[in-house]
C-alpha cells in the first residue's frame, strides 16, 4: 500500500473582521436614537467595514454618513469605499449632537444611533446599549 502525500501550500484567507458592537430598536421615536453603536476605535474609516457589515443586510446599502468629528480621531472626508461599495462622509460640527451617527440607505431611510466611546467599560456600554435599545423600542 502506497500513500500519497500532498504538500500544503500556503494560502490567502479572507479576513473577516469582528462584528460590530451595535444594538438596534424596533421603531424610531421622534428625536430618540434608533439603537447604540460601540465601535472599539475612534477611527471612523476603519470602524465602517464593521459596521456595513452589519447594517448592509438589514437596511440596503449604506451610502451616507454624518457625524461630528469631535470625538473621532480619524474622520475620512468626502467619498469613502467600504466593503467595495461607496459611502459619502459629511462633517457636522456645529448641529449634530457629537454622541450620534447618522446612516442612510437609498432603500430603506435614515437611522440615528448613539456612538459609545471606545473606551468605555464593558458594564457601563452594555448599560447604555441597553437603554437605548428601550428608549427607540
Amino acid at each position: 500500500m502506497t500513500l500519497g502525500t500532498t504538500q500544503l501550500r500556503p494560502h490567502a484567507a479572507p479576513f473577516r473582521p469582528r462584528s460590530a458592537r451595535l444594538v438596534l430598536g424596533s421603531a424610531s421615536r421622534f428625536r430618540r436614537p434608533d439603537g447604540a453603536w460601540w465601535p472599539r476605535t475612534r477611527d471612523l474609516a476603519r470602524e465602517l467595514g464593521e459596521l456595513a457589515d452589519v447594517i448592509d443586510p438589514l437596511w440596503g446599502r449604506l451610502t451616507h454618513v454624518a457625524v461630528n468629528p469631535r470625538h473621532w480621531l480619524l474622520v475620512p472626508r468626502g467619498v469613502v469605499v467600504v466593503n467595495d461599495h461607496e459611502v459619502t462622509v459629511d462633517r457636522f460640527a456645529v448641529t449634530l449632537n457629537p454622541h450620534r451617527i447618522l446612516l442612510q440607505s437609498y432603500t430603506a431611510g435614515r437611522w440615528d444611533l448613539l456612538v459609545i466611546p471606545p473606551l468605555t467599560s464593558a458594564s457601563s456600554a452594555a448599560r447604555l446599549m441597553a437603554a437605548s435599545a428601550s428608549m427607540a423600542t
